[in-house]
């Protein structure tokens, strides 16, 4: 894939768990364009010396992608700690008071979600003359296709004094407020920082999703007893439990070792208490009363 000039930053995207869990997830990979060729090299890299094709979080059930996942953490923290990228994961719950609403659009809901991510990512943590260009999966949730093409069809011709804060199209919104040139789906087989992405979004939303099978099965992987668990633990866990539980506790390791600020335990699932931090996981709270998710509208 050739990066044009004209864009200064990158981004990659992905969604976890969006059609039936509680708890959900975006995750976006972020650099300077100049970085690009270098960081996905250094990905495809570490995938390729895991012996795997692709790694896909929804795959994780044997120790090859345990090994993978690690590799791909360390990598992925490294290149944040020197300011090379940002890994921002927003994960919400649909069973708060925003989301337990009848007729929720779940699809318009991740439009929002992701708008949120981008303000809080694209505006505030990178140079606000950044231009971008976003990949995100093929298989997002979003038509993101149609997106481009609605960019396309507009361009500049529509009015800057539109009202950004109404209820303006996505990808209006997408072109003046964030200043994204292009998107372009991506197959995330081909596209290691998807990949990147995929893990990062996975983790975020599983942690929450597990978090008291989690909390009971660490007491046994250090060692420990508990009345709690007791000795049936390992015959109730599947392989895809055991081998994510594995990454959740190396993860928050890599984390408390590079003092990221990134919380587990008291927040019951990833939380960063900074957002300023490069590897920020951010669990969606309403911003306002009316703050609601919005609902699906019904023909007459």
């Amino acid at each position: 894939m050739n990066i044009d000039i004209v864009a200064t930053h990158i981004a990659y995207a992905d969604e976890s768990y969006y059609t039936k869990e509680r708890y959900r997830s975006i995750a976006v990979v972020t650099f300077a364009a100049e970085n690009h060729d270098k960081i996905k090299q250094t990905f495809r890299e570490c995938i390729e010396s895991s012996e795997i094709r692709e790694f896909k979080w929804a795959k994780l059930r044997q120790a090859r992608e345990r090994f993978a996942a690690f590799k791909i953490i360390d990598v992925a923290i490294r290149l944040a700690v020197c300011n090379h990228l940002r890994i921002d994961v927003l994960i919400w719950d649909t069973q708060d008071s925003r989301h337990q609403i009848r007729g929720r659009d779940d699809i318009a809901n991740i439009e929002r979600m992701y708008y949120h991510l981008f303000k809080n990512v694209l505006q505030h943590r990178w140079p606000s003359e950044s231009r971008w260009y976003l990949f995100p999966d093929q298989n997002s949730a979003l038509d993101w296709a149609s997106v481009q093409d609605y960019l396309d069809s507009a361009g500049l011709t529509i009015s800057i004094n539109t009202d950004l804060f109404g209820q303006q199209p996505f990808s209006i919104r997408l072109l003046h407020e964030f200043q994204i040139l292009q998107i372009r789906e991506v197959v995330s087989a081909k596209e290691p920082i998807c990949q990147v992405a995929d893990l990062f979004a996975g983790i975020g939303a599983y942690s929450y999703l597990t978090h008291s099978r989690y909390m009971s099965w660490l007491p046994t992987e250090q060692g420990q007893l508990t009345f709690e668990f007791g000795s049936n633990t390992n015959v109730s866990l599947s392989n895809s439990e055991r081998e994510r539980f594995c990454v959740i506790k190396y993860l928050n390791e890599r984390c408390k070792n590079h003092r990221l600020r990134v919380g587990l335990t008291s927040s019951r699932g990833f939380k960063t208490y900074d957002p300023r931090f490069p590897v920020n996981f951010w669990l969606y709270e309403a911003q306002r009363s009316n703050d609601k998710a919005p609902v699906k509208e019904h023909s007459g």
